[in-house]
């Protein structure tokens, strides 16, 4: 059994999964999971990989 992971989004910590939201694996190291929410999705706000330090819009 896989325990349950409270994922926030990356840059404003707004709970995922939410309507709107997604995860993902970082892309420039794939070993951190990227979470974002709708509404920094739809502004484009910006993240960075707490693993690697990629940034991202």
């Amino acid at each position: 059994m896989m325990a349950k992971v409270d994922l926030r989004c990356t840059s404003c910590g707004r709970a995922v999964p939410a309507p709107g939201a997604t995860q993902f694996p970082c892309p420039a190291c794939g070993a951190a999971v990227i979470g974002r929410c709708a509404r920094c999705r739809d502004q484009s706000v910006g993240y960075t990989c707490p693993q690697c330090g990629f940034r991202g819009p």
